[in-house]
């Protein structure tokens, strides 16, 4: 990947944006979008943007649970266990 080659100015995308979204699709890199030389925008495809939301989706899960580690905040594996078979035991007799 060389960054200098997917850093590319506004002006760039209004005369090569099919270009551009053929590029992002085959190489995944993500391209810049500069407007009066800072970066403005970001163009992805959309496999690496769902990827990206779904890792970032695990770390936010594994972020609240070492929070809830730290303020002790945990049960047993045992009692979840029996708490979810119960409840499953009182949807099955509601039936």
């Amino acid at each position: 990947m060389n960054i200098k080659d997917d850093i590319k100015p506004i002006s760039y995308i209004k005369t090569n944006a099919a270009d551009m979204l053929k590029r992002v699709n085959e190489t995944h890199n993500p391209m810049i979008i500069t407007q009066n030389g800072e970066a403005k925008a970001v163009l992805l495809d959309t496999e690496s943007y769902q990827s990206m939301v779904k890792s970032l989706g695990i770390l936010k899960l594994l972020s609240q649970s070492e929070n809830d580690i730290d303020k002790n905040q945990i049960k047993e594996q045992e009692e979840v266990f029996r708490n979810i078979e119960s409840r499953l035991d009182k949807i099955k007799s509601n039936k």
